[in-house]
């Protein structure tokens, strides 16, 4: 990793615990995590399906609680927010891509998109963006059509749009191409990275695939419910 272009942290995570309640039993999920993550970088987190990588994106999100522990994004620990507050700083700051899109089906494309931005800015302000980013993602022509009517790569370029709308610093994706074909999966991967990029925003990405490897600039693994091992920096 070039370290004079990664060498600001956005996010600060420090000590972080989580555990899930199972009936009676109590389960650890993740056990005192320390981690960086540095502005402009696209950070992979792998683990096999239940390690913890969910878990991990929801409490950057703060969809979640965490036990104990520090979320520090942007120098804002998000463990000390309320959930009014938290809702407010993910709002404002942090985008999400979903594997299975949850787009609201009631809703047009260009709709789900400015979702986000509605109760801040000027409409007229707010459906010019919508209707850039959906330039971007090769959809203009499609802004008045409902969910049902795309195709699974079509709705992942929505998704893509929607956690972008807002311009956030942080975007975090929850296996984003697990729900498509591996053509489409590489497609709307390459669109990702490229938005983010650009951008300079910091991507965060949970996922299985190793193919993803190779386009990271840090990979990680959840092993014993710790983040341990550095598979690749460049």
């Amino acid at each position: 990793m070039n370290s004079d272009k990664y060498s600001n942290p956005v996010v600060h995570i420090h000590d972080l615990t989580k555990h899930y309640t199972e009936g009676s039993r109590s389960r650890l999920v993740l056990d005192r995590v320390n981690l960086d993550i540095q502005a402009g970088e696209f950070f992979v987190l792998l683990g096999k399906s239940g390690s913890g990588k969910s878990t991990f994106l929801n409490l950057l999100s703060g969809i979640d609680d965490a036990d104990s522990g520090e979320i520090v994004i942007n120098g804002q620990d998000i463990t000390r927010l309320n959930e009014k507050q938290r809702t407010l700083f993910r709002r404002d700051h942090i985008g999400i891509v979903f594997q299975f899109f949850n787009l609201i089906p009631t809703l047009t494309v260009l709709e789900n998109i400015i979702l986000p931005g509605e109760l801040r800015g000027r409409a007229s302000l707010i459906e010019k963006r919508g209707r850039e980013l959906l330039e971007r993602v090769g959809l203009a022509d499609r802004a008045g059509d409902f969910p049902d009517k795309l195709s699974g790569g079509e709705q992942q370029r929505v998704a893509i749009a929607r956690a972008l709308m807002q311009e956030p610093m942080l975007v975090l994706a929850d296996e984003p191409t697990g729900n498509l074909d591996e053509d489409t999966g590489k497609s709307v991967l390459g669109l990702l990275l490229e938005l983010t990029r650009d951008a300079g925003r910091t991507l965060v990405m949970a996922t299985h695939n190793p193919e993803i490897v190779p386009l990271a600039d840090r990979v990680c693994r959840i092993q014993e419910n710790r983040i341990l091992i550095t598979l690749n920096s460049r």
